[in-house]
């Protein structure tokens, strides 16, 4: 490799130059760990200003009301103080020239009562995930959700287009729909979690119906240009999901149907595990989706430095989105641009509370 593209600015995110390709994936590390799930300046602010020099960061998954929440200590976009406290995170981020969008996020069925009261998690079906989740007493199986209701799908429809319009006052550069991984919208994409025989369920266009109505009601309270949404069209055998037929096919209708909107990007995901054998999978994704889809393409999972600027070269897609290497190595722009090699990260403090594992991972400088 003779050109470092990663390392070049892109301009064609509308009105937000970006001074690299290397996008800070959104990760879940439960830090908040408050009565109101407030992100606090200790300890999101200084994360995320210690990763400042990626091109963009998304934050991570922060849900749009009380009903959305499926893990412990994740903060939220839909109260006046989590407002407050996300607003000193992208002061600081932006105070180092760094870009940020927060990912809205929804986890459906992926979720127990435990978080709601009692109260069943909302899905698109009563189809339990059976898979297990972290709460408050612990690990626990997943139970059989909540249908939910043309009420339900219209009051979460509020939510995210609230949690937008609170993301813009919390100072973010813009918002991603988090639309994968198995949660909400994914959900009501796959026959296997969408039995329903409304609009929302049957055909390709009705289990797309619920996303692209979020999607419009968002982007009445923000402008497109600054709207990103998540897929993660091969996920098989992970948080509940299992491909059929028309599996890639809806995503294909969905990302071409993107094309009539100017959204800032659309966040892809590669295959999380070996899906070579299943028949309905497609193995790489930003190749098959590049020809769809005409805007900007984030592509995520599983790229170290070379194969990373290797896609980008190829021309599959326009920036690369890093999790695990950005949680201990804040500096990952710095590294990649002395071509250094990466420090490793410590599993077991993914989620567990205060700056260990969090912000203690130190820089080149700092380690010399």
């Amino acid at each position: 490799m003779t050109k470092e593209f990663l390392l070049q600015n892109f301009n064609n995110i509308t009105d937000l130059p970006l001074t690299n390709r290397v996008v800070m994936a959104p990760m879940t590390r439960s830090r908040a760990n408050n009565k109101g799930n407030v992100p606090t300046n200790d300890l999101h602010g200084l994360y995320y200003e210690q990763r400042a020099s990626a091109g963009l960061i998304i934050t991570e998954g922060s849900q749009v009301s009380e009903r959305a929440v499926g893990y412990i200590n994740t903060p939220g976009i839909h109260s006046q103080e989590q407002v407050e406290g996300w607003k000193k995170v992208t002061e600081r981020v932006h105070a180092k020239g760094g870009k940020i969008f927060i990912q809205l996020w929804h986890v459906g069925r992926i979720s127990h009562p435990d978080f709601h009261n009692g109260d069943l998690p909302l899905a698109p079906s009563a189809l339990n995930a059976n898979v297990t989740v972290y709460t408050p007493e612990g690990e626990k199986d997943t139970v059989t959700p909540k249908a939910m209701s043309k009420e339900d799908i219209n009051q979460t429809i509020e939510d995210f287009k609230n949690a937008a319009s609170n993301a813009i006052k919390a100072g973010f550069d813009g918002v991603e729909i988090h639309s994968s991984n198995g949660y909400l919208f994914h959900q009501f994409f796959n026959k296997s979690s969408n039995v329903r025989d409304d609009e929302y369920g049957g055909n390709i266009e009705n289990r797309a119906r619920f996303f692209f109505e979020v999607l419009d009601a968002v982007k009445e309270a923000i402008p497109e240009k600054k709207i990103g949404v998540r897929f993660n069209p091969s996920l098989h055998g992970i948080f509940g999901m299992e491909m059929d037929d028309e599996t890639i096919a809806t995503f294909e209708y969905i990302m071409k149907r993107l094309n009539d909107y100017k959204l800032a990007y659309v966040h892809l995901s590669e295959p999380f595990n070996d899906v070579s054998d299943v028949k309905y999978a497609v193995q790489n994704i930003a190749e098959h989706f590049r020809p769809i889809y005409n805007g900007t393409i984030i592509i995520n999972s599983g790229f170290d430095q070379k194969s990373a600027n290797k896609v980008l070269e190829e021309g599959y897609a326009d920036l690369v989105a890093f999790g695990k290497p950005y949680i201990s190595n804040p500096d990952l722009v710095e590294r990649f641009g002395r071509n250094q090699d990466l420090a490793d990260w410590n599993q077991d403090t993914f989620y567990t509370p205060g700056p260990e594992g969090y912000t203690d991972y130190p820089k080149l400088e700092e380690n010399k």
